[in-house]
């Protein structure tokens, strides 16, 4: 799965995604769901994304890293 099929997917957070800490979300994706680490997109909005908050990819870095921001504001 490359960058641009990651892009804009949107997932779930499972673990607090914020500053300084190395969140979790899962993303449906190959006809499953995974689970990738995950970091807050510079300038997205809250400081933590708090588990369950629904979240859309901004950037990925292969194999299982995904930058992530609110997909409903925040």
């Amino acid at each position: 799965m490359g960058e641009e099929d990651m892009i804009g997917m949107t997932g779930r957070v499972t673990g607090t995604v914020g500053p300084g800490l190395v969140g979790e979300v899962i993303v449906r994706i190959r006809g499953g769901a995974e689970h990738f680490l995950a970091h807050p997109a510079a300038g997205s909005g809250p400081d933590r994304l708090p588990v369950g908050t629904v979240v859309t990819v901004v950037e990925y870095l292969p194999p299982r890293t995904v930058y992530v921001m609110a997909a409903y504001g925040g």
